[in-house]
């Protein structure tokens, strides 16, 4: 017995074709050798976040900047963390065969509840690690309540 199987016909797969090249050019993925500005000027670092009974605590990987080249600002409960990470100088002798970090700028904002205490937050930069500790306002913090 014969079974009938539908293939994608040629308009549909081209269609998907486009589709995939327009992301491609909207979210590079670096895996090619292309080191345009479009790939180079933006970067987004990683970050954990973390909830402690007494403070927000945020760890982000900056590996290759100096705390020099970051700064960091509270406004409207948002944490605004910036920088820049500068690319080396190449000679032309040099062949680039695959390029996978990114330099440039970057920024990335966090949006903090309203109960947080802004005059003790404490920063701290080593080894390529930044870590900011946003303390919680009296109100915030969890409380036994005691049963009669």
């Amino acid at each position: 017995m014969n079974t009938l199987t539908r293939r994608p016909s040629r308009s549909l797969r081209s269609l998907q074709d486009e589709v995939n090249r327009v992301f491609e050019g909207l979210f590079p993925t670096g895996w090619d050798n292309d080191t345009s500005d479009a790939q180079t000027s933006m970067w987004t670092p990683r970050m954990d976040l973390t909830e402690s009974d007494d403070a927000y605590h945020l760890q982000m990987d900056l590996p290759g900047l100096k705390k020099e080249n970051v700064t960091i600002r509270v406004e409207d409960n948002r944490l605004m963390v910036r920088g820049e990470r500068q690319e080396k100088t190449r000679q032309e002798s040099d062949n680039m065969l695959h390029m996978e970090r990114r330099f440039g700028s970057f920024y990335r904002t966090v949006r903090l509840p309203k109960s947080i205490h802004d005059e003790g937050i404490k920063a701290s930069f080593k080894n390529g690690v930044l870590e900011i500790n946003v303390p919680k306002a009296e109100i915030s913090k969890p409380k036994q309540i005691a049963i009669s």
